[in-house]
């Protein structure tokens, strides 16, 4: 699948938000895809407002405070920010 198949109107975001484990989007189809916060290091530290000004962008979303963003595109292939680590999990 080439990029300009994947970047379609129907898979533009319309609007993203965070929770305490992940980033959310929906779609422009009405689909909501998440990926797990971890995968994102450049958000660690971010208070929830911060995490919550994001832009919108035709082919993902964008944080200004930090001035980085992801694309949905990275998103649905599963692809996580050059750092990322998965939390350690209980033993």
């Amino acid at each position: 699948m080439s990029s300009l198949e994947f970047e379609t109107d129907a898979m533009r975001p319309v609007k993203a938000w965070c929770d305490s484990g992940a980033v959310h989007v929906t779609l422009a189809d009405g689909r909501t895809i998440s990926a797990p916060l971890w995968w994102y290091p450049f958000l660690t530290g971010l208070d929830q407002q911060a995490l919550d000004d994001v832009e919108l962008m035709y082919e993902g979303i964008w944080w200004s405070k930090v001035d980085e963003g992801i694309s949905v595109k990275s998103m649905f292939m599963g692809e996580k920010a050059r750092g990322a680590k998965a939390p350690e999990k209980a033993a």
